[in-house]
């Protein structure tokens, strides 16, 4: 058998280990300027990203995480069982304009395209040629962070558009409230402090376009470029690009079972101006931050003058026990501000979020929604307003918890058929996922690549990760898929294991 061809070599790479840019993002930067100076030709195969740490003598994870990132924006493509090639165009020749030499391609306007700045913010649109891609297949088992669409109250929802749009009178009254719809604060304000043991009134509510757009204002308000703000590691990646957009450092902080470790935190940046947690159902690791560690992330914040940023993006989904309230209940000093999405609990189209800030920022907070242009549909706002105050949104969550308790136990029992002494996959108290760890020579992100050929989406631990070190394994949603569609994706995924 003839031995495969290693791929091209990669010369002139240079990492600096005394910088405090991580060294996967200097190995994505010098490979991405080498593709784009013409060194490696389209269609050349590279070395494998075990030969490429072995070469840089640094962890495969951050051999891993470079070409993850480089996959994402589309300078490589992956081949399933041959490997990872240069693409055959790259994205700044998609931002070019068109060629004078091409007939009827003539450009118009400005030739100058998007900035260095936003090039570097590019990781997360080029992702949407993965997300067209996923969404034109249908549903399928297990796309993550989707819920169940095919059991949301569609004709409930449609009837309460017609009345609230024929009964809304926005032209009438006070000029529009750039904070949102008064209803809806005051609303979310009971259900949070009901719920979610916070400590707030309705003015302290801040409604925005998504949690997202919430973490990027509360980081537009609170820092300034170069702050450093902790984040945990492994993360949702979004984070990173939002709070990227800042300007920001960024300090990957390690997660045990406790949740967020605060006093490593400490060592690698005492001086944090804002750290962000998911202390209620940690993503994606899925553990609760303990009592212990949030009164301890607290006194740090009281003592070194730093704000902390609560994203609690699921809690309304757990399955046994009673969670501890959030974080923000706890605060007695005004350091938590708290960011939550109906993205989960109804339907992700939806883009409305709220944050709810300490009171002595409500000002603040109000005046920088006017600048930034951030504002969310009224009918909307109104719509989901009357879907809480006639007890509809209590009645959905109660099904919801029963379906996806349902579907995971229908994910655990295929599980253990099929992928008994391949995946071990543990059973979780809450959430939409479930954790499945790999050994720790284990390429998560091939075994990805190969259940996309199966018709299997799962997404591989390893790219949450943003420290040095980081654990192989898989992310399985389940909430989005029926038990028909997770046995055969099972099935699927035991067929790629097997491999």
């Amino acid at each position: 058998m003839s031995k495969r061809k290693s791929g091209a070599v990669l010369t002139g790479v240079q990492l600096d280990r005394t910088a405090e840019e991580p060294l996967h993002r200097q190995l994505y930067r010098e490979v991405r300027n080498a593709l784009l100076a013409g060194g490696l030709p389209a269609g050349a195969r590279l070395p494998s990203s075990r030969t490429l740490a072995a070469e840089l003598g640094v962890s495969r994870a951050t051999a891993v995480e470079a070409f993850e990132q480089l996959l994402a924006e589309g300078y490589l493509e992956g081949r399933v069982g041959s490997g990872t090639y240069v693409s055959a165009t790259l994205p700044e020749e998609l931002l070019r304009p068109a060629r004078r030499s091409d007939p009827g391609t003539a450009p118009k306007g400005p030739r100058r395209g998007p900035s260095n700045r936003c090039r570097e913010q590019l990781p997360a649109a080029m992702d949407l040629r993965r997300l067209r891609e996923s969404s034109a297949q249908g549903p399928r088992a297990f796309r993550l962070g989707i819920p169940a669409l095919d059991a949301f109250p569609h004709a409930l929802w449609g009837k309460l558009i017609a009345r609230v749009g024929r009964d809304l009178q926005p032209w009438k009254g006070d000029p529009p409230h750039l904070a949102g719809y008064p209803p809806l604060r005051e609303a979310l304000a009971a259900y949070l402090v009901g719920a979610r043991g916070l400590r707030c009134t309705p003015e302290q509510v801040i409604i925005v376009g998504g949690a997202q757009q919430g973490i990027g204002l509360a980081a537009q308000v609170l820092l300034d470029a170069g702050d450093p703000v902790w984040l945990e590691d492994p993360a949702f990646s979004g984070l990173q690009t939002t709070l990227g957009a800042a300007g920001v450092r960024l300090i990957p902080v390690p997660v045990d079972q406790e949740g967020l470790e605060v006093r490593a935190g400490r060592a690698l940046a005492p001086d944090g101006r804002l750290v962000c947690v998911t202390p209620s159902h940690q993503f994606p690791l899925g553990v609760v931050m303990s009592l212990r560690r949030r009164l301890e992330l607290l006194e740090w914040a009281r003592a070194t003058d730093a704000w902390i940023l609560e994203d609690d993006y699921d809690s309304e989904y757990r399955y046994s026990g009673r969670p501890l309230k959030a974080l923000q209940g706890l605060d007695r000093d005004g350091r938590v501000l708290y960011a939550g999405t109906f993205s989960k609990v109804l339907f992700p189209s939806l883009r409305l979020g709220y944050l709810v800030v300490p009171a002595h920022l409500v000002d603040t907070f109000t005046a920088a929604l006017l600048y930034t242009g951030v504002s969310v549909s009224l009918l909307e706002q109104a719509v989901v307003t009357a879907f809480m105050a006639e007890g509809h949104l209590e009645r959905h969550l109660r099904r919801m918890r029963a379906l996806y308790a349902a579907r995971q136990s229908a994910l655990l029992d295929a599980a253990s058929g099929h992928l008994a002494g391949k995946l071990e996959l543990r059973p979780a108290e809450a959430g939409l996922h479930l954790v499945a760890e790999l050994p720790p020579t284990t390429d998560d992100a091939a075994l990805a690549r190969l259940a996309a050929a199966e018709g299997v989406s799962v997404q591989p631990l390893s790219r949450y990760y943003r420290g040095a070190t980081s654990q192989p394994g898989l992310l399985l949603g389940y909430a989005a898929a029926t038990e028909g569609e997770i046995a055969r994706g099972v099935q699927a995924l035991a067929r790629v294991l097997a491999q």
